[in-house]
């Protein structure tokens, strides 16, 4: 059984899909920003459920979606511990495995191109992310990098693998999709015959210019792809929005909701509001959208139902993914109806922190009348 590889031309980024053929449980690895679309899609016409979004690094050539799927398609995030992706709901040790359905993949610590890159192992294949390339390897001079360390990782982590695991790899440039570690192991140009010696002046003369988006691409996937660029202060921010009446801080929309003019409406899952926290006094609508999917009847009828005439409607979720987009159907509904900002996750130092499973906390007190 092969994964699906999917390929993002922009940066030569292979994103894979592994999906367990019983329960069609699924895991995607390395997800493009720019390619959401094209992922949800095949897990749509697959009829796969997302369990995991998995990262092998904190990548500097492009923008991971991880953080939209786990909003949209309901995945648990995953990330290399040393990557200090500390959003990420599981961060992986050496030996971790996660399941999916009756199958596993397992996590090899493989540090060099970055000090927490890893491997993932699935059956026979292995996804190598940037340390292991068809013919190369990961650069190491940024981001921790360390040839000594990739060396070590190639040649006592990977090829120490049967020769027959399928090597799919983080990026090709030359149109190529796959290899096998005893390939590697034979003719890799870096890595195959050679000292740790020679293998580290050969990284040392490669004077490679730095990626066209790492200084966007970094600090976004050190949040899984949310960004939260421009802090709502302790204020009553309303900003306009097109779509829908508009975004709102946090403190604003406590003011309105306790003067009794909105109603707060939080759009993440049952499950996502368990495992994460609550706002007490939220009505839970959770919203679902897949591609081609026109309407909702159960969401419109069930926000209809909950926002009175004449009352605005105040969504929130994770990030401000599902509630924007739920924002701009409210309105297409005749609703009043506002995303607020930062969402669930927004900084606990500014105008609202969560408590440990108590919901948001507003001023340092619970968001809740009295």
């Amino acid at each position: 059984m092969k994964p699906i590889q999917l390929f993002d031309t922009a940066s030569s980024t292979y994103t894979y899909v592994l999906f367990d053929p019983v329960s069609l449980d699924a895991v995607i690895i390395d997800p493009v920003d720019t390619q959401i679309m094209r992922d949800l899609t095949v897990l749509r016409e697959r009829g796969l459920r997302l369990v995991w979004a998995l990262e092998t690094h904190a990548h500097a050539d492009h923008i991971t979606s991880a953080g939209q799927l786990a909003e949209l398609a309901g995945a648990k995030t995953t990330a290399p511990e040393g990557c200090g992706i500390s959003s990420a709901s599981v961060l992986l040790k050496e030996g971790d495995t996660l399941t999916f359905g009756t199958e596993q993949v397992r996590a090899l610590l493989t540090p060099g191109h970055t000090a927490g890159s890893m491997c993932f192992v699935w059956r026979d294949h292995v996804f190598t992310g940037d340390t292991l390339l068809i013919n190369g390897c990961g650069r190491t001079d940024f981001q921790s990098g360390s040839a000594a360390d990739l060396y070590h990782s190639i040649t006592q982590v990977l090829f120490k693998l049967s020769d027959a695991t399928t090597v799919w790899p983080g990026h090709d440039y030359q149109g190529r999709s796959s290899s096998s570690i005893g390939q590697e192991k034979i003719s890799n140009a870096r890595v195959a015959g050679k000292t740790e010696a020679e293998f580290t002046a050969i990284m040392a003369a490669l004077h490679l210019p730095p990626p066209k988006r790492i200084k966007e691409a970094v600090p976004a996937n050190l949040h899984l792809g949310l960004r939260h660029d421009a802090p709502v202060p302790h204020a009553l921010v309303q900003r306009d929005a097109e779509g829908y009446a508009g975004d709102i801080s946090v403190t604003l929309a406590h003011q309105w909701w306790q003067a009794g003019d909105a109603v707060l409406v939080d759009v993440r899952t049952d499950a996502e509001r368990a495992w994460v926290g609550f706002v007490p006094e939220a009505i839970g609508i959770a919203w679902k959208q897949w591609p081609g999917m026109v309407s909702n009847p159960d969401f419109d009828q069930a926000l209809l139902a909950a926002v009175p005439a004449g009352k605005k409607a105040l969504l929130l979720c994770r990030s401000g993914v599902r509630s924007i987009a739920a924002a701009k159907r409210a309105t297409e509904l005749g609703l009043q109806a506002y995303n607020i900002l930062e969402g669930f996750e927004g900084d606990p130092n500014d105008h609202a922190q969560r408590g440990q499973r108590g919901g948001w906390r507003f001023n340092g007190l619970p968001w809740r009348q009295g």
